[in-house]
């Protein structure tokens, strides 16, 4: 059988279920004529050619199917043993369009796998290893389904019977990343075709969003009063108005504009109570003439019934036949059903009045007197309304007139002011003189103080000398008078030399700044500290870090020291009145210079 004869496909491909199906599921062409190609001209066909498009259904494991030679250029397929079950598939991955052919013959070449598998359809690529198997990509996935119909076949190769011309085809799915990327790639598209036809559905479905409401102008709120008078555009205009109340763009001059729109609101109340009480004229009057209706109908009713009567006597009830009477008997039933129906709403419509009509009877005799009283109440809360209105405008009226003086009074300064002004600036800069003064004078004292208190503590150190030489002096006895009185002359030569010594150091204090190695320390570490602090520190901070290397030291000794070299630091006050604040500076590199002038 010649791979250009079509009964071999046909065949095969309708016991598969592939072949080309009418509405009614029988195939289009079951008395195929094999001469018809003949006689016309048209080439066989082939449901296996490529082109086609048809797209098979998936083949039932337990479904018969009936597999014939197929003879190709090169080789020849020769189906499997029926009695064999099928050859095992893998499970189909997604957008699977590449094959894995294996059992190829050793001498197999891409040409001849290119002949059997191309009748399938279209092949992008074939890549076949040195293994007796390959992997064929096809343009599309139904393809694939027609390329596992050969699964199980054995090949030969021409009319060879070498074992390396045989084998036997497996056709299975393979898994590819092309594959697989395409069918992501259509996932995605189908996906976002399907999220761009929601939003089109949705945009379409969705209400229009309401114009945006314009912000507070004159103009604006002119246009807005003749709304107000308008009552078809009265909603839009107070949904306005409390758009911009809620904005907050109400201020002292726009208030009178936003208080006589409150009111041309308010006054809309007066036309609503109008409209409510035509309405309820127009319900009235609906009610009587739906009750006049009603009673014309129930007459009617009435006389179709008194018909049904007068027939049902025996004068003329004798001359009706069966059925004829039936139906009477029925339709008399049933219209007097209608109007017993009918009957009770007019007789329940007509008990409604009369209890509205009672209980204006009963509200009458008190109403008669109290007329005269609500009129008087109603007249006078619409004066209170007037008055309260009147008073309102003339206090926005007052309110813009002290806006305008206050505006006014701020672009033209009087005289007056500024000579008041001037008065508190050189109030202010004497009383800033005043505490500087007041700041020296507590300094200078502060330094005398100090100045006697060491004073004060010489003198106790020379009085405890003097103390513990006495006590030598009674201790030895009368043999060694002689040293004793050598040590006398000793304790007296060192008596004077002590006290000539604290006049030395006192003259010393008087004509030196610096007294003694200790405050010639404190004055290397005082420098090396405000060195580092440029803008200088106070005598706590100072007294603070020197207390860390000596606790004796107190802020009286430490500004008594620092008073007395003013070449080397100066002191600084910043500040006015309570935040005034004293700072000690290191000025040595300028004292230096000073000295030299």
């Amino acid at each position: 059988m010649s791979l250009s004869d079509p009964t071999a496909w046909a065949t095969a491909m309708n016991n598969l279920g592939m072949g080309p199906m009418g509405m009614t599921g029988q195939p289009l062409m079951p008395e195929f004529d094999r001469g018809l190609s003949m006689m016309t001209g048209i080439p066989p066909i082939n449901p296996m050619m490529p082109g086609l498009g048809i797209v098979p259904p998936s083949i039932p494991q337990d479904m018969f199917v009936v597999k014939e030679i197929i003879h190709c250029k090169s080789c020849t397929l020769f189906p499997p043993n029926p009695n064999l079950p099928p050859p095992a598939v893998r499970e189909r991955p997604p957008g699977c369009k590449t094959v894995f052919v294996g059992g190829l013959p050793e001498n197999a070449s891409e040409e001849m796998i290119t002949e059997v598998f191309a009748q399938c359809g279209e092949i992008i690529a074939i890549r076949k290893s040195k293994k007796n198997f390959c992997h064929i990509r096809f343009s599309d996935e139904s393809m694939v389904d027609k390329a596992l119909f050969l699964s199980g076949y054995r090949i030969r190769i021409g009319s060879s019977t070498d074992k390396k011309d045989t084998g036997r085809l497996h056709v299975d799915f393979a898994q590819a990343r092309d594959d697989l990327y395409e069918w992501e790639c259509k996932q995605r598209m189908m996906a976002r075709e399907e999220r761009h036809r929601r939003r089109v559905e949705e945009e379409r479905f969705r209400l229009p969003s309401p114009p945006p409401i314009v912000h507070y102008s004159e103009h604006e709120s002119a246009t807005l009063s003749e709304k107000f008078r308008d009552d078809s555009k009265f909603p839009e205009a107070v949904q306005t108005l409390y758009t911009w109340l809620e904005r907050g763009e109400v201020n002292r001059r726009s208030a009178n504009v936003f208080y006589s729109m409150i009111q041309s609101a308010n006054s809309h109340i007066r036309r609503l109570m109008s409209e409510k009480i035509q309405h309820e004229k127009e319900m009235e009057e609906a009610k009587e003439k739906f009750k006049n209706a009603l009673s014309g109908i129930l007459v009617q009713l009435e006389q179709i019934v008194s018909v049904f009567h007068s027939a049902s006597k025996q004068k003329a009830w004798d001359h009706f036949s069966k059925a004829q009477r039936k139906n009477l008997h029925m339709w008399r039933k049933q219209a007097e059903e209608i109007r017993n129906i009918h009957n009770d709403e007019l007789m329940s419509i007509r008990r409604e009045e009369e209890m509205e009509m009672s209980d204006d009877d009963m509200e009458q005799m008190p109403a008669n007197k109290i007329t005269d009283e609500s009129a008087l109440a109603a007249q006078a809360e619409a004066l209170k309304e007037e008055n309260d209105s009147l008073r309102c405008q003339l206090d926005a009226y007052r309110n813009e007139v002290d806006l305008l003086k206050h505006e006014q009074g701020k672009l033209y300064r009087t005289e007056e002011e500024t000579i008041k002004d001037q008065q508190l600036k050189l109030l202010q800069q004497t009383l800033q003189g005043m505490q500087q003064q007041l700041l020296n004078l507590r300094e200078e004292c502060k330094k005398k103080e100090a100045e006697f208190q060491k004073a004060q503590e010489e003198k106790q150190n020379a009085e405890m000398l003097l103390e513990t030489f006495k006590n030598k002096e009674t201790a030895g006895g009368d043999d060694m008078d002689e040293s004793d009185n050598e040590g006398n002359n000793s304790t007296r030569c060192i008596i004077l030399g002590s006290s000539q010594e604290k006049d030395g150091e006192l003259d010393r204090v008087i004509t030196g700044p610096v007294r003694s190695e200790r405050e010639a320390l404190l004055v290397g570490i005082i420098s090396t500290f405000l060195h580092v602090h440029p803008f200088g520190a106070s005598i706590d901070y100072i007294c603070s870090y020197l207390q860390r290397l000596d606790a004796k030291i107190s802020p009286g000794e430490i500004e008594g020291l620092m008073t007395r070299l003013h070449h080397v630091f100066q002191q600084e006050i910043s500040g006015v009145g309570a935040s005034l604040e004293k700072r000690w500076k290191f000025s040595g590199f300028d004292g230096i210079k000073t000295l030299q002038n």
